[in-house]
Formats: C-alpha cells, sequence, structure tokens
C-alpha cells in the first residue's frame, strides 16, 4: 500500500468520566502485519466491558493512549503475509482488535477475523463478536447446558441476553429471559425465549419459580451479578449453575444457598477461550448466521464522534435493547 493514510478514530489519553473519549482526524492508518488483516470499519459495537476499561477500574488497563473497540464490522482493505483465509473486499467481523475498533480503519488478528454473511448488514455484524461469543462461552464451555433443560437469562434484552436467547433456543434449551420494560420483554420474547418476565416487578422470581412448578432453573446466565446473585442462586435446582457475565460491584451471599443445592457459581471471561474454542464457536455461530436464527438486534446507532455519549448510554439508560453500534 502507497503512503501515508490518515483517518478519524477516538483516542483515550487518560483513564475517566466518558469524557476522556476524543475524537482525533489525523491518525495514520494503521498497517496489517504479518497474519494481520486491515479492515475498512464500517460499524464498531460498544460494549459495557469497554466503559469499565475506561474509567481505569477494569483488571487489565491498555496503555496510553489507545483506541477502544473489538467487535467491527467492514471489508477488507488489505491482507498482510501469510494471511491465507481472507481477501481484500470481503464482508467480515472481529472478535478482538490490534488497533482499536473506534476508527475508521482497524487491524486485526487472522484468527479473530470471521466472514459476514450477505444476510447481515455491517450493524448487526458489529453486534456478533463479544456478545456470541461470551453467550456461547458461558452455555457451552462454562455451564455446559444440554438441550431439555431451562435456562434464565437474567438482563436478557442487551446484546449478549438476546444472544444468549438466540442460541439457548437453537440450542433445544428452554429459554426464560427477564428485561425491565414493556419493549424489552417482547424482544427478549421476539429472540427465542419462551416466557419473559419484568425484573423491576415485586415477586418476579415467584413468577420464575411458578414457571417451573417450584423445581428450580438449571442455568442463569447473568449480566448484573452485584444486584441478582443471592436471588439466583435461590432459583436454582439441584446441580444448577449460574455463569457470572457482568457485574458492576460487590454483592453479598449466603453460601449457604450453593450447599443445599450444591450449585456452582462461575465467572466468564472471553479473554480466556483458546484458540480450538473459538473455532467451535465460530464455526456454531456462522452456521446460525446461514440458517437464519442468528439474527442481532442493533439498539441505539451513534456516529463515530457521539463515542462519549454512547458509553454513557450504556451505563444510564434504564432496559436495554438490542446492542449498540458506532458508525463510521
Amino acid at each position: 500500500m502507497s503512503g501515508c493514510r490518515l483517518m478519524r478514530a477516538i483516542t483515550v489519553s487518560e483513564f475517566g468520566a466518558a469524557s476522556v473519549l476524543t475524537l482525533s482526524s489525523g491518525v495514520t492508518v494503521p498497517q496489517p502485519g504479518h497474519a494481520q488483516v486491515l479492515i475498512r470499519v464500517h460499524a464498531c459495537g460498544v460494549n459495557p466491558v469497554e466503559t469499565y476499561i475506561r474509567s481505569g477500574t477494569y483488571a487489565r488497563r491498555p496503555a496510553l493512549p489507545y483506541t477502544p473497540g473489538s467487535d467491527v464490522a467492514g471489508v477488507v482493505d488489505a491482507v498482510g503475509e501469510g494471511v491465507t483465509a481472507l481477501k481484500t473486499g470481503d464482508r467480515v467481523f472481529t472478535t478482538a482488535t490490534e488497533s482499536g475498533g473506534y476508527a475508521e480503519f482497524a487491524v486485526a488478528a487472522e484468527d479473530c477475523v470471521h466472514k459476514l454473511p450477505a444476510a447481515l448488514d455491517f450493524p448487526q455484524g458489529a453486534s456478533v463478536g463479544i456478545p456470541y461469543f461470551t453467550a456461547y462461552r458461558a452455555l457451552v464451555h462454562k455451564a455446559r447446558a444440554k438441550a431439555g433443560e431451562t435456562i434464565l437469562v437474567h438482563g436478557a434484552s442487551g446484546g449478549v441476553g438476546v444472544a444468549a436467547c438466540q442460541l439457548s433456543r437453537a440450542l433445544g434449551l428452554r429459554v426464560f429471559g427477564t428485561a425491565g420494560t414493556p419493549e424489552g420483554m417482547k424482544l427478549v420474547l421476539d429472540s427465542g425465549a419462551h416466557r419473559a418476565f419484568n425484573h423491576r416487578e415485586d415477586g418476579y422470581t415467584d413468577k420464575i419459580m411458578e414457571a417451573t412448578e417450584g423445581r428450580g432453573v438449571d442455568v442463569i446466565v447473568e449480566m448484573l451479578s452485584n444486584v441478582n446473585l443471592s436471588r439466583d442462586l435461590q432459583m436454582l435446582t439441584y446441580g444448577g449453575r449460574v455463569t457470572v457475565v457482568g457485574s458492576r460491584g460487590p454483592v453479598e451471599i449466603n453460601p449457604r444457598d450453593t450447599m443445599a443445592k450444591e450449585s456452582c457459581i462461575m465467572g466468564v471471561a472471553l479473554f480466556f477461550a483458546t484458540p480450538e474454542e473459538k473455532k467451535e464457536c465460530a464455526a456454531l455461530l456462522y452456521a446460525g448466521m446461514e440458517a437464519g436464527w442468528l439474527r442481532p438486534v442493533v439498539g441505539s446507532q451513534y456516529p463515530l464522534h457521539e463515542a462519549a455519549q454512547s458509553h454513557r448510554d450504556i451505563i444510564e439508560s434504564p432496559g436495554a435493547a438490542g446492542k449498540i453500534v458506532l458508525t463510521m
């Protein structure tokens, strides 16, 4: 590729509030190295974890300055040496980037780049990466959910929640989901849940237990553990599992609740997935896109220069409704 091209990108020079997300217009377009791909970004998903990293409160801190963003969708602009599975012009989505996705171009390792079927547009493609891979890891690799089991997706109207509902339904589970608004509950049902419950209502856990005829649920995918974990443990059946996908602080639980049912609480972090696990997940998700059951729900869309507002809204907005996406 010739010369030095410039692009717009969001840069973070210090950890802090959403206002540290700064739009820069003179950023050099990165070059793909060995086994890397340069993507012209059309859309980039915004994930809750990116707000934790930006604030400086997350366990892993990137070196400053950095550009956030893992889940891009776009078109391959160039490939580095050794890349064989992708070529210029391919429509793709990613599960991680090397240079950051809140930008007009991004470099990603070849094994983190996946072809995007024509049935999905770019905002939908930007909603696949972290949400669907995380949901698959929680369901299959951690909870080892089996067809016929009952699953509760707690906070099912957000990006990971929608993914968990669609995956669970496709894998043959009985699917319950919670949301905080009537619109969210409709979205949960449209995403494959058999039943939807309003987690803002008093006594909603009793309704869930009634729906299981008092038996309890086998698996819970939990997006807000600091609020729900204690109640989750009481809703499990014998041998039940809670997978912790999200938490915004500490919580007090009674360990006896785990003893009474020999239940299990396990954390989920996509960061630890092996290449083999990622390959397995990518194969199933591609099949889902082709078959038509994998349909990401895109929520609010923001232009790149409104990245700070997207971070404020992902934390402050009551009742998630699909995946928040930046568009270029």
